[in-house]
């Protein structure tokens, strides 16, 4: 070839493997068969051309170059990433001075509902790592924790006696005060309802005028439930281990038994092995389909699920420099150990690992998930809470080793800049958050201006992702 048919050959096929540029992000993001459609497909055009070795050469070395920049996303700064969760977390707080006054969406309910239970679990990250950084909001922050609890007597909705896991979803940021502040009248409501939870495995549960099951092994009939107790009872048992309680398991042991009925027997199991992902309730197990003929996932219902084995494992776990009494982990800890109380941790693991393969695989390019993640077509489009939840997930994946950095990092990176650029208004109001509701089309519409039913359970999301991302970026000590 001359050198001037060298050169023309060179930019078309610069520009040809720059168009595939999005393609091969997906490819390295992924980790399946993209790689093997690139090569089976991305050279065919260019097999008939007559290359020397040293041209060859050249253009692997020029697609190596644009992998590179097609892969690589900026790590976020940690006083960027605190900075954007102060900002959403004070236009709240400042929406809601009185952190014990009944909330108001069609009707009066009081502040210790589920919505405002996930907020507070996502404000207990954030006000952590202000504790640890000495951060000048941790304060405020606290403040506003202990005085929503005191105000509850923290006590679940509805009393000791409640079967209903959105009622206990609060205690999962009692019990994390307790540790701090190991004051019995924030630990005895919840152990006094998670002893009624654990004595009633026979007893039906009924509630206006419904059976809703026959035993409290059946009682998480929809997958939300699982985040809003099974963290309770993976966080009691920790406790009541280190106090040295020798049956301190018979928590975590109930929350499985809980959460494998909502995996293998309700609806006939509301886990699709087959898929990795779960049904919200039986009411979603086929033969019911979305539109486009595929089985109806619901984003944020999986991210419950998501979250909640995050968050039950969690507390399995303890930083090697954590210290007694309340063991808290610090900034920047790479070791972890096992404290040996929960006997289903592997299994728990595998649905995690088995979850995040999934959810790889239907994330968009911009970095979300649709409502529905199987039909894009079905109010596909930004949304905020599921899109958190998962972020979240992975991210505390890496950062204890189980998922690798090199297929991770860049999706934790480019959704959590996606998120702040896309959804944070200036103000810190967050768009695109789907309202309440159990399917993709409740809860619409998804807008940066629109805003749902309750805001308060989408910021937690937002909290907990952020979190979980700034003790990944931390600097180290």
């Amino acid at each position: 070839m001359t050198n001037s048919s060298t050169t023309c050959l060179f930019v078309i096929i610069f520009s040809y493997l720059w168009l595939c540029r999005k393609y091969l992000h997906l490819a390295i993001k992924q980790k399946n068969c993209f790689f093997v459609l690139y090569c089976s497909h991305l050279f065919v055009p260019l097999s008939p051309l007559k290359l020397t070795t040293m041209n060859k050469k050249s253009i692997f070395l020029t697609y190596l170059a644009l992998l590179l920049s097609a892969t690589t996303v900026a790590q976020p700064r940690f006083q960027e990433v605190m900075a954007a969760m102060e900002r959403a977390n004070d236009y709240f707080i400042n929406k809601y001075p009185d952190p014990g006054k009944p909330t108001f969406v069609k009707k009066e309910r009081p502040s210790n509902l589920w919505t405002r239970g996930v907020y507070f679990e996502g404000l207990m990250a954030l006000t952590e790592l202000e504790r640890l950084t000495g951060g000048e909001k941790f304060n405020r922050y606290e403040k506003y924790i202990m005085d929503w609890g005191t105000a509850h007597r923290w006590t679940p909705r509805n009393g000791v006696t409640t079967r209903d896991a959105d009622d206990y979803c609060c205690s999962q940021t009692y019990l994390d005060m307790y540790v701090r502040k190991h004051d019995e009248q924030m630990l005895t409501p919840t152990v006094q309802c998670m002893d009624n939870v654990i004595a009633a495995r026979q007893v039906p549960w009924v509630a206006g005028g419904q059976t809703k099951s026959d035993g409290s092994f059946g009682d998480w009939t929809w997958i939300d439930a699982i985040q809003m107790g099974l963290p309770v009872l993976s966080k009691l048992t920790r406790i009541c281990y280190f106090a040295g309680d020798k049956d301190a398991s018979r928590y975590v042991a109930q929350g499985w038994n809980m959460y494998a009925a909502s995996r293998n027997t309700i609806g006939g199991g509301l886990l699709n092995l087959q898929d990795g992902l779960w049904w919200r309730d039986k009411d979603f197990v086929p033969p019911y389909k979305e539109p486009n003929g595929e089985d109806c996932y619901w984003s944020r219902g999986n991210g419950w699920v998501y979250a909640a084995l995050v968050r039950a494992m969690d507390a399995m776990l303890v930083s090697k420099q954590a210290q007694a009494p309340d063991f808290l982990e610090p900034l920047g800890e790479k070791k972890w150990k096992n404290i040996g109380e929960d006997a289903h941790f592997k299994d728990e693991m595998k649905d995690y690992l088995l979850m995040t393969k999934a959810l790889l695989k239907c994330q968009r390019p911009d970095g979300f998930w649709n409502v529905s993640l199987h039909d894009g077509s079905n109010y596909g489009g930004v949304e905020l809470s599921g899109t958190a939840l998962f972020i979240y997930g992975m991210a505390w994946g890496v950062r204890h080793g189980y998922l690798p950095k090199k297929t991770y990092l860049p999706v934790i990176y480019h959704s959590w800049k996606a998120m702040v650029k896309t959804c944070l208004h200036t103000n810190g109001k967050l768009g695109f958050v789907q309202g309440t509701g159990k399917e993709p089309k409740d809860g619409q519409p998804v807008t940066f201006d629109s805003e749902p039913d309750f805001d308060d359970y989408g910021l937690g999301c937002f909290l907990l992702c952020g979190s979980e991302v700034a003790r990944l970026v931390a600097p180290r000590n």
